[in-house]
C-alpha cells in the first residue's frame, strides 16, 4: 500500500466537450531516470507516436506476450477484420460519432499503444445513448464478430446514460479477429448503468481493449469482464467514481486453457467524497501453458474524503504448468476514508472441501466439478441477467469437460 498527501487535486471534471486534438501528453511523473510505476502517473496521449512500441520491459508490458501482440502495433490498413452488429436495443444506438465529436473523447484518452493507434484508426464511433430517466428493461446487446485471425480492426464504442437512466449493455465477441478496441463509458447524474463484455473468441483471436468510464454523482456503474476464449486477451478497465456519492462495482471472470493468455489491468479512481467500490476477479486456469494476469490499482485520491473501498482476486490452478500472476496496489491520499483494503489469492483445490463432499457419496471427480463451480459461481451471479448467467454456467461446465483428464489432475 502506498501512502501520500502531497499529489496534486486534479480539475474538477465538466460535462462540456474537451477537443482531443486540445490534449497534450502528461507530463507530470518526475523525471528521475526511474520508470513510473504508479498507474495515475503514466503517459496519456492521443498520439501513438509518444508512446513508442512496447518491449515487454515497461510496467504495463512486462508480464503481457508482446510478441502475440505485436499486430495491434500497427494501424489496421483496410480495417475490416471484425463485423459490428447491434442485436438488441437498436433503438438507442445514435448517429456515429467522429474524432470530435460529442461526447466522444470527452472522458477517454488512450493509457498505451493499441488505444492510441485504435482512436485514430476507428474513424466512426457506435454510440449507445440511453435517454434521460429511461429505464430499459431488456439488455442493449451488441455482437462483435472476427473475420479470420489475419485480418485486422480498430474500434471505439461510446456508451452514454444519460441523467437517472437505467440499462444494461452487453459487448459479444467471437470469431477470430487481430482486434484493438476502446469503450469509453459515461454515467450521468443518478444514472444506473451495467455494462457486460463476454470474449468468446476462437483459440486464434488476439484482443486488446480499453475501456474507460466515469461516474458522476450519485450514479452506479457495474462492470463486467468475462473471457472465456481467444488467444490473447487483454481488456483493461479504468473506472473514475468523480461524483460526490458516485458507486462502482468491477467484476471479472476468466477461465484459461493451454495456450491462452487471458489479462486485465484494472484501475479504480475515487475521485469524489463519499464514493464507494468494490473490485472482484476471479480466474480458473486448465492447462500447461494456460495463463491468467490480474494487476489491481486502486487510488483514492485528496478529495476522496469519507470513501469505501475493497478489491480482490482469487484464481484456482487446475493443472500442473498453469500460472496466474495477481497484482493488487492501493494508494491512499487522504486519511478521511471510512475503509479501504485489497487481497489476492491463488491456490490449488482445497482438500477438506473434496473430502467433505466425498464423505457424503460424491465421486472425486464430480466433488472436483462442484468445487470449480461454486469457485466461479459467485462472480457469476453478480451479472444480474438470468439468461446470462445460466449461458456461462453452461460454458463454465463445457470448458470443464473439455479438459484432459480429472479436473485438477497434477496439481
Amino acid at each position: 500500500m502506498t501512502t501520500s498527501t502531497t499529489a496534486q487535486q486534479a480539475p474538477e471534471d465538466t460535462h462540456a466537450h474537451v477537443d482531443p486534438a486540445a490534449q497534450v501528453a502528461d507530463t507530470s511523473a518526475p523525471v528521475t531516470g526511474v520508470p513510473v510505476q504508479t498507474r495515475s502517473e503514466r503517459l496519456r496521449s492521443f498520439e501513438p507516436a509518444d508512446f513508442g512500441v512496447p518491449t515487454g520491459r515497461e510496467v504495463n508490458w512486462k508480464h503481457a506476450p508482446v510478441a502475440r501482440l505485436k499486430p495491434l502495433f500497427a494501424a489496421a490498413g483496410a480495417n475490416d477484420g471484425v463485423t459490428v452488429e447491434v442485436t438488441a436495443g437498436a433503438e438507442y444506438v445514435g448517429a456515429p460519432l467522429k474524432a470530435g465529436e460529442a461526447p466522444r473523447g470527452e472522458f477517454f484518452v488512450p493509457e498505451d499503444l493499441p488505444a492510441a493507434i485504435a482512436w485514430h484508426g476507428a474513424t466512426e464511433a457506435l454510440h449507445v445513448r440511453v435517454p434521460r430517466e429511461a429505464e430499459v428493461a431488456e439488455p442493449i446487446e451488441i455482437r462483435i464478430t472476427g473475420r479470420g485471425a489475419d485480418r485486422r480492426a480498430d474500434g471505439h464504442l461510446v456508451i452514454e446514460a444519460l441523467e437517472h437512466s437505467k440499462a444494461t449493455v452487453v459487448l459479444r465477441h467471437s470469431g477470430a479477429a487481430q482486434y484493438a478496441q476502446n469503450v469509453e463509458i459515461i454515467a450521468r447524474d443518478g444514472s444506473d448503468l451495467t455494462v457486460v463484455t463476454v470474449q468468446q473468441w476462437n483459440d486464434d483471436a488476439i484482443h486488446a481493449a480499453a475501456h474507460q468510464t466515469r461516474v458522476d454523482r450519485d450514479a452506479s456503474v457495474r462492470h463486467i469482464v468475462v473471457s472465456f476464449g481467444g488467444g490473447v486477451v487483454r481488456v483493461n478497465p479504468n473506472l473514475e467514481l468523480s461524483g460526490a456519492g458516485s458507486n462502482g462495482e468491477m467484476f471479472g471472470l476468466a477461465f484459461s486453457d493451454s495456450g491462452q493468455h487471458l489479462e486485465s489491468q484494472v484501475y479504480l479512481h475515487h475521485k469524489g467524497p463519499e464514493t464507494t467500490g468494490d473490485v472482484l476477479y476471479k480466474g480458473a486456469l486448465q492447462g500447461a501453458s494456460a495463463r491468467t494476469v490480474w494487476i489491481g490499482d486502486v487510488l483514492i485520491g485528496p478529495d476522496a474524503t469519507g470513501t469505501d473501498s475493497y478489491e480482490a482476486n482469487r484464481n484456482l490452478v487446475l493443472t500442473n504448468g498453469a500460472r496466474a500472476d495477481s497484482i493488487p496496489n492501493l494508494e491512499i491520499q487522504t486519511g478521511d476514508i471510512k475503509g479501504a483494503g485489497h487481497a489476492s489469492a491463488t491456490g490449488r483445490f482445497d482438500d477438506e472441501q473434496l473430502f467433505y463432499l466425498q464423505a457424503r457419496g460424491i465421486s472425486e471427480d464430480e466433488a472436483r466439478r462442484l468445487v470449480v463451480l461454486g469457485f466461479l459461481s459467485e462472480t457469476v451471479q453478480k451479472i444480474g441477467i438470468p439468461a446470462l448467467e445460466e449461458e456461462l454456467t453452461a460454458l463454465i461446465e463445457k470448458e470443464l469437460a473439455e479438459g484432459a483428464g480429472p479436473i485438477g489432475a497434477g496439481a
